[in-house]
């Protein structure tokens, strides 16, 4: 028998599409598994589970669900249903990877299906809204694949039909390539950019896993901080490395590169040990092709690529900046350590660095000084964050913890 996938929509509206993309994947040598989602009518054949195996795991009716007389708190219910039915599924290892079709509606509702699911299950949505800026990323599961629906707002034709083949041929060869991962030793959870600016997961990845741990650094350009923070909830994590916040300023100043706001506070929820420290805390991330806003034409920028435009934060910024850093970290549960290099977080703001502002730094500080709460180790170092000096305080804390028995041994 081949790979299993499931494939959810609302079946009433989108019977046709649904079922080519079944087609499909049985003609590949896969399991087509159906879920209809819909509210008011009825597919064409039946489905492996029905709208009221749904609308029961969401502990309603279709009537009762009918009645409210509102299609976004209907299709809310849905989701429940549709995300706690699948998760419950997948545990009883009924399927493989799972493909959504949808619209807005569907595309609401696919999201959290597979936030759902655990990291690892191939999870793809086809949408007519794929990739919109409508899709906040605090709702993105940590692997999830979107195709954009090209064409197929109504009915089959054969531009959409390439799009859904494709979809039908990813994840049916998602499911059969896929290598999970297997939580065979404590997992450390790093944000960081790359080695021209920050460059202390070069030594500290390999001196982990010298340890026996296994050490995943994510990119911290807002999609990397948004998987880091939904496996920190997960509590995937036996501790966290958040060298490199920056999407927390991204957020607070209003870069669409953001990480969601909850950034900086999944770990402390769930009690996880945690290091931060200010790896490119200084500068806020717009959209390259996109014209800076107003009120920082003036000030000085970095350009990183065509993407990617980095400007630096102002004195008052950094304080604002500082007092929400320790907003967050005063709500965790577990011990945080905040590691404060004090010559500067980022290769560009040495002394003499292009982007060195020896104010602002000294202003950020001076407020992380006052407003740093009680249960957070501030822990100040005459050093740079790229120094070897940072790095050898990260291994000692560390270290400590594990003797300590915060962090779990290998």
């Amino acid at each position: 028998m081949g790979n299993r996938i499931l494939i959810v929509g609302t079946y009433d509206t989108k019977d046709d599409e649904l079922r080519y993309i079944a087609s499909v994947i049985a003609a590949q040598g896969g399991q087509a598994l159906t879920m209809d989602v819909s509210v008011l009518g009825d597919p064409k054949l039946p489905t492996d589970w029905t709208k009221h195996d749904i609308a029961a795991a969401a502990d309603t009716t279709i009537p009762a669900i009918i009645a409210l007389n509102d299609e976004n708190a209907a299709m809310q219910a849905m989701a429940l249903g549709s995300a706690r039915l699948a998760a419950r599924l997948h545990h009883e290892g009924r399927f493989d990877g799972v493909l959504v079709l949808g619209g807005s509606m569907g595309t609401d509702l696919a999201l959290d299906l597979c936030a759902a699911l655990p990291l690892g299950v191939p999870k793809y949505i086809v949408s007519t809204v794929s990739f919109s800026p409508m899709i906040p990323p605090e709702r993105l599961a940590a692997d999830i694949q979107m195709i954009l629906w090209a064409g197929g707002l109504y009915g089959l034709n054969s531009v959409c039909k390439a799009s859904l083949s494709q979809a039908a041929g990813a994840v049916l060869g998602a499911a059969r390539a896929v290598e999970p991962p297997k939580r065979d030793r404590p997992l450390i959870g790093m944000t960081s950019f790359g080695k021209t600016v920050l460059r202390y997961m070069v030594s500290l990845k390999p001196a982990l896993e010298q340890r026996g741990f296994e050490v995943a650094v994510f990119h911290a350009t807002g999609m990397g901080g948004r998987a880091f923070e939904s496996l920190a909830a997960e509590g995937a994590f036996a501790a966290v490395l958040d060298f490199a916040p920056q999407e927390v300023g991204n957020h607070l100043f209003g870069s669409a590169l953001s990480a969601g706001a909850d950034r900086m506070t999944n770990a402390g929820a769930k009690g996880i040990p945690q290091m931060v420290s200010i790896g490119c805390y200084d500068l806020i991330d717009f959209v390259g092709w996109h014209p800076l806003p107003d009120r920082f034409r003036d000030t000085p920028a970095h350009a990183h690529n065509r993407l990617l435009t980095s400007i630096v934060q102002t004195p008052d910024e950094r304080r604002e900046l500082a007092r929400t850093f320790c907003t967050k970290l005063a709500g965790a549960k577990g011990p945080v350590t905040f590691l404060l290099p004090t010559q500067g977080g980022n290769e560009w703001d040495r002394a003499d660095g292009p982007l060195h502002n020896a104010e602002g730094l000294a202003a950020f500080i001076d407020q992380m000084r006052q407003s740093c709460p009680p249960n957070v180790t501030l822990l100040e170092l005459d050093a740079h964050i790229n120094d070897t000096a940072f790095t050898d305080a990260v291994l000692a804390q560390f270290d400590t913890w594990v003797a300590e028995g915060l962090i779990a041994r290998p």
